[in-house]
This record gives C-alpha cells, structure tokens and sequence, in this order.
C-alpha cells in the first residue's frame, strides 16, 4: 500500500483520461491520494472537493482525501472573498488540510511582502479549524532565502498551534527540515529524488527519521525516471518509493509502511 501524499488531480492536463489515471493508481497498489486543492487559483481551489465527491464511492479508486488553499504565486489574489471561501471550504468534511501554501521566491509572481501576508492568514483559516497545513517553498537561485522565511514565519504564527503538516517536495537543506520536524512537520520527497542531479536531495533523504518521510509525485508534474519528462499521474509514486528505499539501504515494502503510517498518523481520517 501507498499513499500519494500530493497531486493535483483537478489539473487540465487529466480531462480526457481522468478515471482511467486513478484506476491506474490503484492497480499499482497506491490506496489513497491528496488532492491539493488550489485549482488555477482562489476562484477554483474548490475543483479539487467536488472531484474526491464525484469518485467517493468508486471502489476501483484510491481514496481521495482534500486540501484547500491560496498558492503563493496567486497571493496577490488572496483577498478579503478569497478567503473566507477558504475559509467555507475549510469546514467541509473532506478537506484534512490548508495548502499547498508558502513562499515563491523563485518565479515571484507575487509580491514576498504579499505572499507572506497571504500565508499568515492562511494559517490563521487553518488554525481556526485545527487542520495541518502543506507548505510549498522555493527559494531563489543559489540562496535558501525563501526556506529562511519560512521557517521564520512558520516559528511565530504556526509552531504555538501545535498542528503540524508537510514540507511538500522538499528541496531545502538539512537545517531547515530539522526546524521544522521540531514543530511537527512530515517531510515529503517527490518524483525530482529520482533526478540524476538530485544527490544532494538523496544524501538529505537520508537524514530524515522513517516515522517523518512521505512521499509524493506532485502530479501532473515532476514526472520521476523513468518517465521523465512525461506527464507525471499517481501511480509513478512508486517509483519516488524506490529510489528512497535504495538510498537508506531497505526494502520498497519498508518505505511504502512507513509512509503510509505517516500519513495516516497526521490525517486520522485515513486510517477509517
């Protein structure tokens, strides 16, 4: 059994083979899925709830549990509506959590001082309804500058809460993932742990305690080896699991246990 701890399962790029690329999940023993649910940006952050209740009942699918949220390239647009429809999504019982949210230093589509205002209210929504939050983060070129804010921001507003959540596609240093395990985060490994360019990613997948690890493909993106370059779905999560096996010296099924026991020790939902 697998978890697929992130994918965008509402994405475009699935409206002709949507069904079909869930059962494909399942066939390749991936249980459940979260859908992050951030749509094209606040006005569809709610695609993703209205497909886990479309195949809810569909026992040739994982499970699909919810997330909702502001990404940090459409912060700007995280307004005083924006987010009370967070908010509103929030209460639903599907939703387990608020996100993907964070900083984007890299292709700042948002002003930072914006992104960052965006982001605490965020996780005000999110402790309000006692949900973790998933955390995207990329920092600028050759700088961990974004991880340094985030972690900044994560230990003033988040850490009292005591609620926890995901460092999502992890790409920042060993420092960073250790300050936020302090404060209850999993870290989550996606389909680039499998790039030939990723060791440094690999010798910090390493370092991280089984009881902490997820692991994700972030589809339709980061496809990992060996399909590269494709479009990536659910059921190549596996081969994120593989690689993480091979590079902490175990086995596939001690990795796929492991994970999916993390998962489902954040989100008790999943363990019905």
């Amino acid at each position: 059994m697998l978890i697929d701890s992130h994918a965008h399962l509402d994405s475009e790029r699935y409206a002709e083979d949507r069904e079909d690329m869930l059962r494909r999940a399942k066939a390749a023993g991936v249980e459940a899925i979260l859908s992050i649910g951030i749509g094209d940006g606040p006005s569809t952050m709610h695609r993703a709830l209205e497909l886990a209740r479309e195949f809810a009942s569909n026992p040739d699918m994982p499970r699909i549990f919810v997330s909702a949220g502001i990404h940090p390239h459409e912060a700007a647009l995280a307004d005083t509506a924006a987010l009370e429809k967070l908010n509103a999504l929030a209460a639903e019982p599907e939703i387990v959590a608020v996100g993907e949210i964070g900083l984007d230093y890299y292709y700042d589509h948002s002003p930072r001082e914006v992104q960052a205002q965006a982001f605490i209210a965020q996780m005000e929504i999110a402790a309000a309804h006692k949900l973790p939050i998933l955390i995207h983060c990329r920092a600028s070129a050759d700088s961990t500058n974004a991880w340094d804010d985030t972690l900044d921001l994560l230990k003033e507003h988040w850490r009292p809460t005591g609620l926890g959540g995901i460092l999502h596609c992890f790409a920042g240093e060993g420092r960073h993932a250790q300050e936020a395990m302090d404060m209850g985060f999993l870290v989550s490994f996606a389909g680039n742990i499998t790039f030939p360019k990723a060791q440094p990613l690999r010798d910090a997948a390493v370092k991280i305690p089984a009881d902490r690890l997820l692991v994700e493909t972030d589809a339709p993106f980061l496809a990992p080896v060996p399909n590269r370059g494709k479009r990536n779905e659910p059921a190549w999560v596996k081969n994120v699991a593989e690689t993480l096996a091979v590079v902490r010296g175990t086995d596939y099924e001690t990795i796929a246990l492991a994970t999916t026991a993390n998962f489902s020790r954040l989100f008790p939902a999943a363990q019905g």
